[in-house]
């Protein structure tokens, strides 16, 4: 069963493990230093900024990270984004990544990302889509997400998270699904 719960400050020593590990620091690319992951995931932790940061457990058992916001809330992402693609008021992007290398390529990331985007309706009643950048050259990633049901809608021009990489990014989306409460449909 995956369930999540937010990210505390006593799951810093795992997020660092993970960011280490060769499979997710090729893409994610992050300082690993016990001061760089305090700086990076502490605010979130402590609810001093509007990002989401979510430990992913399958049956209990740590295995990933999720981390959810809405574009409105980062504006120098949404202007880079939004000049070359569409982002409706209160759309939600997500990231993600498998922290336990045993559990990669089976299958866990897109049960994650749909479970992950179903649980979005609820949590954000007036988000009416999840819109997903991920580097051209992260198969695996942009996979997952097709796996998970998010569609292609174009292309985009994005600074990497890995400065060895190019700017080409594919952008996925999903749309609130026709019958999900939102507080602006009722309204």
């Amino acid at each position: 069963m995956i369930t999540w719960r937010r990210v505390a400050e006593a799951d810093f020593v795992l997020l660092r493990q993970w960011l280490a590990q060769p499979h997710v620091a090729r893409w994610w690319h992050h300082d690993t230093s016990e001061e760089a992951v305090a700086r990076d995931f502490g605010p979130a932790a402590r609810g001093q900024e509007p990002s989401e940061d979510f430990l992913v457990l399958v049956d209990g058992v740590p295995v990933a990270l999720v981390q959810r916001c809405r574009f409105d809330d980062y504006p120098d992402y949404l202007s880079e984004l939004g000049r070359q693609i569409e982002l409706p008021d209160a759309a939600v992007t997500i990231d993600y990544l498998i922290g336990d290398p045993t559990r990669v390529g089976q299958g866990l990331g897109p049960r994650v990302i749909r479970a992950f985007v179903a649980a979005t309706w609820t949590d954000h009643p007036d988000a009416p889509a999840v819109i997903v950048p991920v580097h051209a050259a992260n198969r695996a990633s942009w996979r997952a997400l097709e796996k998970a049901g998010l569609r292609r809608i174009g292309t985009a021009d994005l600074t990497p998270d890995n400065p060895d990489d190019d700017r080409a990014h594919y952008v996925y989306r999903m749309d609130r699904p026709v019958g999900a409460a939102s507080d602006a449909a009722q309204d």
